[in-house]
């Protein structure tokens, strides 16, 4: 589990296509402490597991599911990756739960610069479209995020600079792809709502 609170951004370090299995190394120096193999590590929001870890050089697999509804199959070596080691007990929870179960990829429509912060506008995919509520919350790339207007095209993100200071997100342009994740508890809602027949 995960709470979209991103440590920090970390570069992609070398990536091998297999015949199936596409691994990914990140450098996560001074965020590896205690790391074992086998354990979940969020890479912007995508939950992956640890394969090898050697000098803060930290190895993922991606099968082909991860690959096509992600992210994942797009990283180069020299990207810089969102990382969020996995929630512990007695951790502080300062966004929303999450597994890091993407559902789909989305594109950035527009992004205008505001003062110090960013706000964009991320397209609505079909099968997220109906949990996308304003002032609801979101994880892209990993990031815990509140909705801001939802749009017939897209909704809107405000963006502060503190968000932009830690993650990946300033880095990207129209026309990027972003990682969407809805947490559970707002999908059981909606479908409940939505399977006793009452409009949103």
């Amino acid at each position: 589990m995960f709470t979209g609170i991103v440590a920090a951004a970390c570069d992609v370090v070398a990536t091998e296509e297999g015949e199936e299995i596409r691994s990914i190394v990140v450098d996560l120096t001074g965020y590896d402490e205690g790391l074992e193999i086998g354990a979940s590590v969020a890479i912007d929001g995508v939950c992956m597991t640890v394969v090898s870890s050697e000098g803060g050089q930290v190895r993922f697999e991606a099968i082909p599911e991860t690959l096509e509804r992600t992210t994942m199959g797009l990283l180069k070596e020299g990207r810089r990756v969102n990382v969020e080691r996995s929630l512990r007990m007695g951790d502080e929870l300062g966004g929303h739960i999450l597994s890091g179960h993407v559902m789909s990829t989305a594109r950035i429509l527009q992004r205008t610069e505001r003062g110090e912060g960013i706000d964009l506008l991320i397209e609505n995919q079909s099968d997220t479209e109906p949990y996308i509520l304003e002032k609801g919350y979101v994880a892209v790339d990993g990031m815990s995020l509140t909705v801001g207007q939802v749009e017939e095209d897209g909704f809107n993100l405000h963006i502060i600079p503190e968000t932009l200071r830690i993650t990946t997100i300033g880095e990207k342009s129209v026309g990027d792809l972003v990682n969407i994740e809805i947490d559970s508890r707002t999908q059981a809602v909606v479908d409940t709502i939505r399977s006793m027949g009452v409009d949103q």
